[in-house]
């Protein structure tokens, strides 16, 4: 009775390819996944290490002449593996992925930020000068930086927030002091490259890509600290384009809640798709009202306009805080 094939998942089917075809094109595929990817590949590539011929034809059935010659994949895989991952990455890039991939007894060093898990980093950053705190969060990847932000004792996040917006020139010895604060805690030597200063932005981003209810806390307690970059860190938070990413019927809602006159002018700095959707979530005959006008207005000052969107944006955060309307994007909480 002749068994069937093993059914692969899309990161194994691919996990199989990389094991297939050479060193170079394997690192060319890796060079263009982040680090998330790299991750899962990788681990991927442990898991189908000794799959046999009838599986590699079952994926790869374009590739059948090919595959057969080379379907004893059953060797050890971990030197092909960190050679791929090495030529692709580079050693300290290649070190840090390995060490969440390969077997425990086989476990490599970890390496740079980026490359870290959330938890590793907090538990660095958890015991550094809240400054240096702040270099480092600025330096992770926004979304990794949230969680982290999140894995750390409350009373330090709102701190940590405003050091971040408010980072400015980094003097070389504290650069030393960040490469050496990394090097240390990840048991890699010191790597030179490019450093972000954080700001206002980078403040932003952070906050973004955390929980609704980080946010909820973390804000208000920020504005005590600093009520200017709290403002600032709101409104970066926020754009007018953010607006879009509602349904029709909260963004129906938030507009009803607009005066005409401050709508037509929030409108006339933005493209024609955009402006179609707010126009789109309005009676036919208020759109109709909108676009005349728009028109008998003509042209207007870009700070006009910029400052009307502005308001809008305020009316939109006061719907939300009110419970009127639900603000798209952003992981929100729900109970």
């Amino acid at each position: 009775m002749n068994m069937q094939p093993k059914t692969f998942t899309g990161v194994e089917r691919a996990a199989v390819l990389m094991m297939l075809v050479g060193e170079e094109e394997a690192a060319a595929i890796l060079q263009k996944l982040d680090p998330e990817e790299v991750r899962q590949l990788g681990a991927a590539m442990f898991a189908v290490a000794d799959v046999g011929e009838p599986e590699v034809e079952s994926v790869l059935d374009d590739f059948v002449g090919k595959a057969r010659e080379r379907t004893a994949i059953g060797f050890d895989p971990a030197p092909r593996i960190a050679a791929v991952m090495n030529r692709a990455l580079g050693p300290e890039k290649a070190s840090s992925v390995l060490a969440r991939i390969t077997p425990p007894e086989e476990c490599c060093a970890i390496d740079l930020l980026d490359w870290l898990e959330a938890p590793d980093i907090a538990a660095m950053v958890e015991k550094e000068h809240p400054q240096v705190a702040a270099l480092l969060l600025a330096n992770c990847d926004p979304a990794v930086a949230a969680k982290v932000l999140e894995l750390l004792p409350d009373a330090l996040q709102p701190e940590l927030m405003h050091r971040i917006a408010r980072l400015g020139p980094i003097s070389p010895e504290a650069i030393e002091t960040l490469k050496t604060v990394v090097a240390t805690r990840t048991g890699t030597a010191k790597q030179a490259g490019g450093l972000s200063l954080g700001g206002t932005k980078e403040a932003a981003k952070i906050m973004s890509s955390a929980r609704k209810a980080t946010e909820q806390r973390v804000m208000p307690k920020l504005a005590k600290i600093d009520r200017a970059t709290a403002k600032e860190i709101e409104e970066a938070m926020f754009v007018f384009d953010n607006l879009l990413d509602m349904d029709d019927k909260n963004l129906g809602t938030l507009i009803r809640n607009v005066d005409g006159d401050l709508l037509s002018r929030a409108l006339k700095g933005v493209d024609e798709m955009a402006r179609e959707r707010f126009l789109g979530c309005m009676s036919a005959r208020a759109a109709d009202g909108i676009r005349d006008e728009m028109e008998a207005r003509g042209p207007m000052r870009l700070s006009e306009v910029l400052e009307a969107q502005k308001a809008i944006i305020q009316i939109a955060r006061t719907l939300a805080k009110d419970g009127t309307i639900m603000m798209g994007g952003g992981e929100d909480d729900y109970v």
